[in-house]
């Protein structure tokens, strides 16, 4: 497939569903390769390999947990040796476990921060030996409006998202010198099967505090995301992009 992201490979963690497999889709158009990662729901992660492949796209599934640092070894190893470099990697992968702090477990807390922060390490630290050596490469994290805002009953997952923020503009001046952009995308209220399944009074409750009075959507974020790892991107690094409709300016 032609485009301008045309022969890079892609790795995009969380891709099963939501956020992430609109990115993947987004990444296949415009031209890249993608590796859908998931940890245990292969068949959406199936089905958006299947939607790529529909559209002339190239992708696969690959199942690995991001909090687990030997399993991203051994996933990007392998892809490296299948695939080649990863030249594009997407930090989507995610969880929550909202609850007043009185309330929240050390268990709750510790599998939130190694999923969306650990992993994010995880998966930079595993591919930045194969950026530096081809003196170039993209990263995008996907932290949250969250993260800078916070929110009653999500210190937990506002804590993990504002250390992503952290960690990039941290990793974008290490790797500056070899042409590795590092950036983040802070989403909003987007779409998702998470505030789908709102009751509609809340909903509404929600749309009211974002001044452009609708909710994103995943492709509005995706489309983001591609502009970062594309060339339009070359000398955006250590940024965080927010896609939230006003909700913080």
């Amino acid at each position: 497939m032609n485009g301008a992201l045309a022969g890079k490979l892609a790795l995009v963690t969380g891709g099963s569903r939501g956020i992430g497999a609109a990115i993947a889709r987004d990444l296949a158009a415009a031209g890249a390769r993608v590796v859908v990662n998931y940890r245990a729901q292969y068949e959406a992660a199936a089905a958006v390999v299947a939607h790529i492949a529909a559209a002339g796209g190239t992708a696969e599934a690959v199942a690995f947990d991001v909090a687990d640092g030997e399993a991203v070894d051994v996933a990007v190893h392998d892809i490296a040796v299948r695939l080649g470099n990863v030249d594009i990697l997407i930090n989507n992968a995610g969880v929550s476990a909202d609850g007043l702090i009185l309330r929240t477990s050390e268990e709750a807390w510790d599998r939130v921060l190694d999923v969306n922060l650990k992993g994010v390490f995880n998966c930079t630290k595993a591919v930045t030996r194969g950026m530096m050596r081809a003196r170039a490469g993209r990263i995008v994290n996907i932290s949250s409006v969250v993260g800078f805002m916070g929110n009653t009953g999500q210190s937990t997952y506002a804590a993990a998202k504002a250390g992503v923020v952290g960690f990039t503009k941290a990793a974008a001046r290490e790797l500056a010198s070899r042409d590795i952009t590092v950036n983040a995308v802070a989403p909003g209220l987007i779409a998702t099967d998470m505030l789908e399944g709102m009751q509609a009074a809340a909903r509404d409750m929600v749309l009211a505090l974002v001044p452009l009075r609708r909710l994103g959507t995943p492709e509005e974020v995706a489309a983001a995301v591609t502009f970062l790892a594309g060339p339009g991107g070359a000398y955006i690094t250590g940024q965080v992009i927010h896609i939230n409709g006003g909700l913080y300016v």
